[in-house]
Formats: C-alpha cells, sequence, structure tokens
C-alpha cells in the first residue's frame, strides 16, 4: 500500500449499496466474479501471510452476527456480517454485512463498503474458483439446491470461471425456484426446474446446496452422492447447521478454507476432530493434492473466510480508483495539530 496523503486520511472511500451495484453493471457481473477470483487466488496463494482467526459470533435464537478479521502485514481489514434465516418471514435479508480497509502503518481506514451484494459475489467466486481447482474434467451441469439469495450468484459464477452450462433448480419453495429461474433467463445458462433434490442432481458433475435453516440438516441423503461428482457446501456456515449426510464426508475428500473454523461451522462439525481435511490454499499453490481420480467424490465445505473478504475489498478499492463510484466519507477527527482535538471542537462552535 502506498503511502497516504493528508487529504486521503482525511476522507475515507464509502461504497454504498447503490455504488456497488452501479460499479457491477460498469465492470460486467461475469467479469467483477472472474476479477474477484483472480484476487482471491492470489491472497489464497500468500496464505501463511495472514493473521488468521476464526470469526467472533455472537449468537441468539434468531441468528448470528460476526466480525471476520485478518491482516496481511499492510493492510488490515473485517467484515461485519450477520445470519438470521427467519429474516425473509418480516421481508428482511438473511444475510448483511458491510467490511472495512485500513493502512496498519498509520491505523487509518482507506476504505468503507456495503458487503451484502459483495459477500455474494465473493462467496459465489470461491466456490467457482474451487469448482474448478476440484470438479471433475469437463464438469458442465450444477444441482443448485437452495434456490435463495445466493442462487443466481452461484449459478453465474460457475458458468463464467468453471465452465458451468445448465443448471438444474430445487428449493422446497417453488416460488424460490420460479424466481432464480426467471433472473438466470437470458444469461447463456440452460435452466432447469426440478420437483426434488433427487431430480437435479441426475447428471450433475457439480453439486451446490444452500439452503438457509439453522438446523442439522439432511439435504443430500448418501445414497444421492454417486461417484465422481464435486459437492459445493456452502449452507452449514454456524454451529447446529449442516446439510450433508455424516456418510457422505466418510466417503469424501474434505476441503476446507480455515479448519479451526470449519471444525466449528461447516459439515464437519459432525465429524471427530482429527478427521483428516486437506486446506485449499495447499491445493492451490501445489503443496497438496486436488482429485486424485476420476472415481473421488470432492467436498468444498465451505464456510466462508475473512480472507476471502480482505480479496474482495481489495478489489474493490482497486476498481473504484478510477471512477466516482463512492462517497468521500468524513468518518475521522483531522485536527490541524494532531494533539489539539478539543480545539477543533471548539473553534466548530
Amino acid at each position: 500500500m502506498t503511502s497516504l496523503t493528508p487529504s486521503e486520511k482525511a476522507l475515507v472511500p464509502f461504497v454504498s449499496v447503490d455504488h456497488m451495484m452501479k460499479l457491477i453493471h460498469h465492470v460486467g457481473l461475469e467479469d467483477m466474479l472472474r476479477g474477484l477470483a483472480v484476487y482471491i487466488e492470489e491472497d489464497f496463494k500468500r496464505w501463511p501471510l495472514f493473521d488468521k482467526t476464526p470469526r467472533v459470533a455472537s449468537h441468539s435464537e434468531k441468528g448470528v452476527i460476526e466480525l471476520m478479521p485478518t491482516s496481511d502485514g499492510d493492510v488490515y481489514g473485517f467484515k461485519y456480517v450477520n445470519g438470521h434465516p427467519s429474516n425473509t418471514a418480516d421481508g428482511l435479508q438473511t444475510v448483511t454485512a458491510f467490511g472495512l480497509l485500513a493502512d496498519v502503518a498509520s491505523g487509518y481506514p482507506v476504505l468503507l463498503s456495503e458487503m451484502t451484494i459483495l459477500t455474494a459475489l465473493r462467496t459465489a467466486a470461491t466456490s467457482a474458483l474451487v469448482a474448478r481447482t476440484l470438479a471433475p474434467k469437463g464438469a458442465h451441469v450444477m444441482a443448485m439446491i437452495g434456490n435463495g439469495a445466493q442462487s443466481e450468484f452461484q449459478s453465474l459464477a460457475m458458468k463464467a470461471i468453471a465452465g458451468v452450462t445448465e443448471v438444474r433448480l430445487f428449493d422446497i419453495d417453488p416460488a424460490a425456484t420460479a424466481k432464480c429461474a426467471a433472473n438466470l433467463a437470458g444469461h447463456g445458462l440452460t435452466v432447469v426446474s426440478c420437483k426434488s433434490a433427487e431430480e437435479a442432481i441426475m447428471g450433475a458433475q457439480i453439486i451446490t446446496t444452500c439452503t438457509a435453516d439453522k438446523q442439522y440438516a439432511t439435504i443430500l441423503t448418501d445414497n444421492m452422492v454417486g461417484a465422481g461428482v464435486h459437492i459445493n457446501a456452502i449452507g452449514g456456515d454456524c454451529p447446529g447447521k449442516t446439510e450433508l449426510a455424516p456418510a457422505i464426508l466418510h466417503r469424501a475428500g474434505i476441503f476446507v478454507e480455515y479448519p479451526e473454523q470449519t471444525r466449528i461451522e461447516g459439515e464437519i462439525q459432525q465429524l471427530s476432530p482429527d478427521h483428516p481435511v486437506t486446506e485449499i490454499w495447499e491445493v492451490l499453490t501445489g503443496q497438496a493434492k486436488g482429485r486424485v481420480d476420476d472415481t473421488q467424490i470432492t467436498l468444498f465445505d465451505s464456510v466462508g473466510f475473512a480472507i476471502e473478504d480482505f480479496s474482495a475489498l481489495r478489489y474493490v478499492r482497486a476498481q473504484i480508483a478510477e471512477t466516482q463510484l463512492f462517497h468521500p466519507l468524513d468518518l475521522l477527527a483531522d485536527p490541524d495539530d494532531p494533539r489539539d482535538l478539543f480545539g477543533m471542537l471548539q473553534r466548530a462552535q
């Protein structure tokens, strides 16, 4: 990160929801997904440089509120995010978020951004990056089980990054499937609406599960999963919430972001603490094997990790640099004499 000028230190770029939507259309949705995947892969390949800690979570009956911090030594970032599955009944989003980047040398924020939309984009980009790495060769059909707010982003990222051409949709709520199918129309995918999870996975080489209920659930039973598929399990993201039958986990090669977090929140919370898993950064850097043969079941047990949010914010900061797609936010008190904060207050009167 370059040194900050006084004016840069005084005003913090803020990317609002409106600006984020304009940025996506300015860049192009699929190009932005590809760009995010590049930044995420770059940061995964320098994984050992980052501070890493499981997210700080505050759980309630209704959901969870979390902080997700990390730093590469030069830049610090965090995301505030909630997960409240019952929100949709009140017309609210299940997940909302915002994030911040700061200069480590000064401690000054350099970017504040909405991350409700950006989280959907980075989650999809991460899923597709990993699917491109682990899915069987020639994979082009994905089953999308759970057709909520993430489903369109997941589908289009798989198209843009992993080569998927057909998406088979299922949700226990037919209206959600209809919504997803309508939104994906005209985006270059063959979209098939299905009446059961079993129907959705027919012919699919990639299976994505993304359901919202905060409970131990069995979205995929053992007999539904045949040899050679890649499972992208992104719905299990907190303690007590899973989507896969434990028997599937015992048959699969399991890949995770950060084991210390995934063992608390992911599908592998159903397994013993010493069950072997592979960190995906090791595969991307060539330090570990990914898929070993055509019959292997690969499972990306993804709960989302702070480094992915860091990558997404880093990407946004680069993209807005030559645009007007942000508000200069008067967030920081900036007296002429840094020792005279009270004097600045007095003069404001």
